[in-house]
């Protein structure tokens, strides 16, 4: 029965795929990998423009401390151009100094040994108390990286904050029932970081 579903599934996605037929890179540098492409669909019928992007994959952390509180962190988001209240989170770094493409060989240090990284950095909190709660793809509209979700609990402040010159942030601390409010508030803005909230409970 089980080998029955997996060829059906791999015949829906043989007549669902999209074949990408053209691609232009808009912007290429560090930073992003932004592009235009042109996809022929199922039928045969082509269709453009679609836009697409690289970045880089990132972790985000659920952290609590030894008094069962959130470590929060509070900073600016361009996008929405607000200051927002989230979990602790960063980029996964590459060897190569670009700020997009996966975990690809050795090019790419390891997701749970960033978000150690990101959680002392941001914080100045470590944890020996991991859990990897998922890894997802952070936007597959129109994006291929990967958002991994840990959780770290009992949490203990070991060292000041060692931000990067683009970052500034405040830390703070929340109950359980605080961040939940600020979820069915919409005040706790990262679909990713409310993900991550909601396994970590499970857990």
């Amino acid at each position: 029965m089980a080998e029955n579903r997996n060829e059906q599934k791999n015949l829906d996605n043989e007549a669902l795929a999209w074949t990408e037929i053209r691609t232009e890179h808009l912007v290429q540098d560090e930073w992003i990998d932004f592009r235009r492409s042109a996809y022929r669909f199922p039928d045969g019928s082509e269709f453009e423009p679609y836009y697409s992007y690289s970045r880089r994959d990132y972790v985000v952390i659920v952290a609590s401390d030894t008094e069962g509180k959130y470590l929060c962190v509070r900073q600016f988001r361009q996008g929405i151009k607000r200051v927002t209240t989230e979990f602790p989170a960063g980029g996964i770094e590459r060897k190569d100094g670009k700020e997009y493409g996966g975990m690809d060989g050795f090019l790419a240090e390891e997701a749970l040994k960033a978000a150690k990284r990101e959680l002392l950095e941001e914080t100045g909190y470590e944890s020996d108390e991991w859990t990897h709660l998922l890894t997802i793809p952070s936007n597959a509209t129109m994006a291929d990286n990967y958002a991994h979700l840990y959780m770290a609990k009992n949490c203990r402040k070991v060292a000041s904050q060692s931000l990067d010159e683009t970052e500034f942030l405040n830390v703070i601390r929340l109950s359980e029932q605080e961040i939940e409010e600020m979820v069915h508030n919409g005040c706790f803005e990262q679909v990713a970081h409310v993900t991550a909230l909601l396994l970590a409970q499970k857990n």
